[in-house]
């Protein structure tokens, strides 16, 4: 059942991979509130690896985790086909969810995993949360703000251009080698779209509204990879505003660019991009209009709020279940971003606008 005590959210980790560092390190730093108290992978040496770091007991299962009775929410972070069993699984068992993004790896899955989460909520009072942190990047969530309250009037359009690269961190894209889940289409769902780039389909989301209909290309400059490593796409909102959304993964050296350039009936919003030593995203958010011509710095430097995004949305987490507060978004709002990638992939086989 879900727990009912007010001071501590015992949490297993499940999936230790690259990933579960960047969480543990968000968790220790920014979510007080969470104690982790079991890590949970098939590869139960990895598990021990991370459990030895932490201080907590190492399963290689989440059955055998669960008939443990040592927690009371998960963290789940495995490959994306793996979404629906172990969400189901955990909400059946009465434990609160937090499932990193995307929901699943197609939509019919992602669906069952929200009718799930719905029967467990009113079942067991359980809390079920999609962990996109880009729902809460320091200058994302002040533009979409700014944005709210008129700052560049009427938003016309908005440029979003995602870069990732291959790396073996929490960070990239992980080796190009047969060892990366990644490059399953199987696996993963799609390409570096449906992946890294639901990060930059969110904050489109936030700012502009829901995407309604897209058009695409997508192309393979990475053989090993099956899905997409390159996209270029055009995407319609519903509040009739437009926005170009380019993705890109490298093996090289990339020049600092613009994450998002939002361009407004009265000014334009800037979130520029540089990647700094420890992959994290980096640069100022900018706004120009009437009062502010030659731009104002609003955020000098967002890279450690970036950073900290892993911290503050378990924090997030930890409070909806232990408070009751309302999440920053709900997990129904994740469908946003697989229905945008599935969509940009129909558009791109059949050369047309698809609807979202």
């Amino acid at each position: 059942m879900a727990t009912t005590q007010t001071t501590s959210l015992r949490l297993a980790l499940v999936g230790c991979g690259a990933i579960a560092k960047a969480h543990w390190r968000g968790i220790r730093e920014l979510a007080p509130r969470i104690d982790v108290t079991a890590t949970v992978d098939i590869d139960r040496r990895r598990a021990q690896t991370l459990a030895n770091r932490i201080g907590c007991k190492a399963f290689g299962s989440l059955e055998e985790a669960l008939a443990s009775d040592r927690f009371d929410a998960v963290d789940i972070m495995v490959p994306h086909d793996r979404h629906e069993e172990l969400a189901k699984a955990a909400l059946k068992a009465g434990k609160h969810v937090c499932l990193e993004k995307p929901l699943a790896n197609d939509l019919p899955a992602a669906k069952r995993i929200l009718a799930a989460a719905k029967r467990a909520a009113k079942t067991h009072g359980t809390v079920c949360m999609v962990a996109e942190q880009s729902q809460y990047w320091p200058d994302v969530v002040m533009a979409a703000d700014l944005i709210k309250r008129g700052a560049i009037g009427q938003v016309i359009h908005a440029r979003a251009c995602y870069y990732d690269w291959f790396k073996s961190d929490e960070i990239g894209l992980g080796p190009v080698d047969a060892s990366n889940w990644r490059f399953s289409v199987d696996t993963a769902g799609g390409g570096i779209c449906l992946d890294g780039g639901s990060h930059w389909i969110r904050p489109l989301r936030m700012m502009l509204g829901d995407i309604t209909s897209v058009v695409a290309v997508t192309g393979r400059h990475v053989q090993a990879m099956e899905g997409e490593t390159h996209a270029s796409a055009i995407l319609r909102c519903a509040n009739g505003a437009t926005a170009s959304f380019e993705a890109f993964a490298s093996h090289g050296v990339t020049a600092p660019t613009e994450d998002f350039r939002i361009t407004g009936t009265e000014g334009e919003l800037v979130l520029e991009h540089r990647l700094t030593r420890r992959g994290y995203h980096a640069g100022r958010l900018l706004l120009y209009n009437a009062e502010t011509p030659d731009g104002d710095v609003l955020l000098a430097d967002n890279s450690i709020g970036t950073a900290d995004s892993y911290g503050i949305e378990l924090d997030d987490f930890s409070r909806a279940v232990l408070d009751g507060t309302p999440l920053a978004a709900p997990p129904e709002a994740a469908l946003g971003e697989l229905r945008t990638a599935m969509a940009l992939y129909r558009s791109a086989e059949s050369g047309r606008w698809e609807k979202v």
